[in-house]
């Protein structure tokens, strides 16, 4: 019986294993790395240019000078940060936003879901209902707080209706109802937006999960605890993180509503304590320091509310 002579498959003439396929500097797809390129350029310009900057300038002694004119700028090092953690302002700030979040991110996930769920369902009016809603988001906010001023300033329409059970000072001139009256007046400005994001998370929920629950016996209540709430984790995910972030960023509200962050500093945030020390005093570098440490918290906060959210998928 004759013996079956079998070769090795070819290895490419050097005989130490498979030829490899050549590298491609733009990876497998180079098209669609050119078509990302603009939007990164747009990434560096826009967010990356600025943040370096901004660090760069918060361990400097900087300051504003005449166009054309140069000036010395010397190295600090942490010096600015010392002075930033050392301003008892500064830190009340930062205490500021944190209440801020406490009341504004639990209340826009809560209610956003909840009429979200509401009008995904076959109602009347349904077309306007979300109409209604997004309003808010897309109206300027001066004219909403001048709304609010109306509705929640000492003779407002607010305090009328309550008569001797009206607080005194009034809301938005005490120091413990001031930022909780912002953190409302937020949820309910970007309320609109945030539905909007449910609306499209509950539109990719099968309706057999629905079904099963019912066949099953599960309440309305039930359902919506074990069907919608697990099935819309990803978009609280995103919910929660935008409201951070929206929360970090708050400047426009305090500045009209309290008269820049009132009644001493109440309602005082880190981005106005930044505007007032960076623009009003000419301190930008104290400034700088202050969104340095703002985005390090930022990002913190993020990561974490990703990590608890997202935790059980």
């Amino acid at each position: 019986m004759s013996a079956t002579t079998v070769k090795a498959p070819s290895t490419g003439g050097s005989g130490t294993g498979p030829s490899r396929a050549p590298r491609r500097p733009l990876g497998k797809h180079p098209l669609g790395v050119l078509f990302s390129l603009p939007y990164a350029v747009y990434l560096a310009v826009v967010f990356a240019y600025p943040l370096g900057l901004a660090v760069w300038i918060s361990v400097h002694r900087y300051f504003f000078a005449a166009p054309g004119a140069t000036a010395d700028r010397p190295f600090v090092g942490f010096a600015n940060y010392a002075t930033v953690l050392a301003d008892p302002q500064v830190r009340r700030a930062f205490l500021n936003v944190g209440e801020f979040l406490l009341i504004n991110v639990p209340l826009t996930v809560i209610l956003s879901l909840l009429i979200a769920s509401a009008l995904n369902k076959a109602v009347r009016a349904k077309a306007f209902l979300r109409v209604s809603y997004y309003i808010p988001y897309v109206t300027a906010s001066v004219a909403l707080v001048a709304v609010w001023l109306f509705l929640f300033n000492e003779g407002g329409l607010v305090n009328k209706i309550l008569g001797p059970l009206a607080p005194d000072p009034s809301w938005l001139t005490s120091s413990s109802l001031a930022m909780p009256i912002i953190a409302v007046f937020v949820t309910w400005k970007q309320m609109g937006f945030f539905i909007l994001i449910y609306l499209a998370a509950l539109q990719n929920v099968p309706k057999e999960l629905y079904e099963s629950a019912a066949v099953d016996g599960a309440t309305s209540v039930q359902a919506f605890r074990h069907v919608t709430i697990p099935a819309t984790r990803p978009a609280t995910a995103l919910v929660v993180i935008l409201s951070i972030i929206v929360g970090a960023n708050l400047f426009t509200e305090p500045y009209l509503l309290t008269n820049g962050g009132g009644p001493d500093g109440a309602s005082a945030s880190p981005v106005l304590i930044m505007y007032q020390r960076g623009i009003e005093q000419g301190h930008p570098d104290v400034a700088a320091a202050i969104g340095v440490i703002l985005v390090i918290g930022v990002l913190l906060v993020s990561l974490i509310s990703r990590r608890v959210t997202e935790g059980n998928q």
